[in-house]
């Protein structure tokens, strides 16, 4: 799983989310690797029905109805959204919330790739059995310095808390990746995929950066 996080870029900004997003999907035919894009929430609708997964950022524990302003993961799957994120380290949730929206996406048959910060969180919530588990350490979100180069021992440890589950969880690995070589190393390491950001978004061109990823899990 190779997961690429918007966040609230710029450089996707209005209809350039389009571009973005079908230079995704020809990379992922060519590779047969699953990519999914979580865009910015303002621009779910616009790429909804994309061929590849299309994940929402942050969803509410709420409900259809009067709940304005919310993120309502039932209204999400009737939008053909995939899943969301959840308990990204920059819009952190409850433990509480946690517990009950990682079910809730399961319910509705979505995609719930739940972030983490550190092991001991890995270790927590992996008996909630989300699809994937993404640890990223916050000190190296956006700062080009990617995890499995810089704490190669998180990845294993991580991996063994995973495997020691038993679940269908995934780990996922995030946080400063910026080039094919960090791919692989996260492969290596025990991953099963990654969760990116800026490496990808902010990049001068993204056809070549996101296929330099898309290589390196082959």
């Amino acid at each position: 799983m190779f997961v690429i996080n918007c966040k609230n870029y710029e450089e996707i900004s209005g209809d350039k989310i389009l571009r973005f997003v079908k230079t995704a999907e020809k990379i992922s035919k060519k590779y047969k690797i699953k990519i999914a894009i979580a865009p910015p929430q303002h621009l779910i609708g616009l790429v909804s029905k994309s061929s590849i997964p299309i994940l929402a950022q942050h969803v509410d524990v709420s409900k259809v109805g009067s709940t304005t302003g919310f993120i309502v993961p039932e209204l999400l799957k009737k939008s053909k959204v995939a899943g969301s994120l959840i308990n990204h380290s920059e819009h952190r949730i409850s433990p509480k919330e946690i517990s009950l929206l990682v079910p809730k996406l399961r319910e509705l048959k979505m995609i719930s790739i739940l972030c983490v910060k550190d092991v001991s969180e890995v270790k927590k919530y992996t008996k909630l059995n989300p699809d994937y588990i993404a640890i990223e350490p916050p000190e190296l979100i956006g700062s080009g310095k990617a995890v499995s180069k810089e704490q190669p021992e998180l990845i294993t440890k991580a991996v063994k808390e995973v495997n020691a589950a038993k679940n269908k969880t995934k780990l996922l690995c995030g946080a400063g990746i910026v080039s094919g070589e960090d791919v692989s190393a996260a492969i290596k390491l025990g991953s099963k995929g990654i969760l990116v950001a800026s490496g990808v978004v902010k990049a001068k061109n993204w056809s070549k950066i996101i296929e330099d990823f898309a290589k390196a899990f082959s």
